[in-house]
């Protein structure tokens, strides 16, 4: 019987806790960058070649009018415009050696800018001027085309004979004659004494009876007809 006892004591005392203590947990920190990547800015460069020419340009300056002018009309060859009116059309050749304004008025043409402007001073036996508006929609469509000035070209001698089509002077007394691009003159009798002063840059080949019935127009003291006399448009014919 002691001996149980003492077997049982012994067993008593030999006994371990087998509990293990858990290991302590490793918490896995993620490091996180708490600076912002750096943003790289990037240029896209725009290939020239695929812009067209009046996406280069426009809207038209005094600076880069006249490279603008050199590039479209090699590229616009037409000379031939016609101008509608409610007493019948005008057609007109324009000088291809004056070919800034006739690039000009090539360009002016076919983007509408004469539509709906008025032959706004009328002078019998002298010239009916056109190409002026105060319309909001001629407006508009020319503050897109740029706000520019032309030179005079009168190297090449054209005189101002009946149907002579010509620039007028913004700025006549400036030395540079630089000349509203917007608006023009047709002569109605000779006036060889505009020669040199204006440039002569076309003529009229068809219709110089209906330049003959809008100078016959009433006008006020300032020349302005007393019924307005509309361009209806103006467009390239062959």
């Amino acid at each position: 019987m002691r001996l149980v006892l003492l077997f049982s004591l012994i067993l008593l005392f030999n006994c371990e806790d087998k509990k293990t203590k858990p290991k302590p947990v490793k918490s896995k920190v993620t490091k996180v960058d708490t600076i912002a990547p750096e943003i790289e800015e990037k240029v896209i460069e725009i290939d020239s070649s695929k812009l067209t020419l009046e996406e280069r340009y426009l809207p038209l300056n005094d600076d880069n009018a006249m490279d603008f002018f050199e590039e479209y009309g090699k590229i616009n060859k037409e000379n031939k415009v016609r101008i509608y009116t409610k007493f019948g059309n005008i057609d007109l050749e324009l000088f291809n050696k004056v070919k800034y304004h006739r690039a000009n008025f090539i360009f002016l043409t076919k983007n509408k800018a004469f539509d709906g402007t008025q032959f706004h001073r009328v002078v019998k036996n002298f010239v009916i001027q056109g190409g002026n508006s105060d319309e909001p929609e001629v407006l508009k469509k020319r503050r897109k085309m740029g706000r520019y000035l032309l030179p005079p070209d009168v190297r090449y001698g054209y005189k101002h004979r009946r149907g002579t089509i010509s620039i007028p002077s913004g700025e006549i007394e400036n030395a540079y004659k630089l000349a509203s691009p917007f608006e023009f003159f047709i002569t109605q009798k000779n006036q060889f004494h505009l020669d040199g002063e204006y440039t002569a840059f076309g003529r009229v080949i068809k219709g110089m009876d209906v330049v003959d019935k809008i100078a016959d127009q009433e006008v006020d003291g300032g020349h302005w007809p007393r019924h307005n006399i509309y361009i209806n448009k103006v467009e390239v014919i062959d």
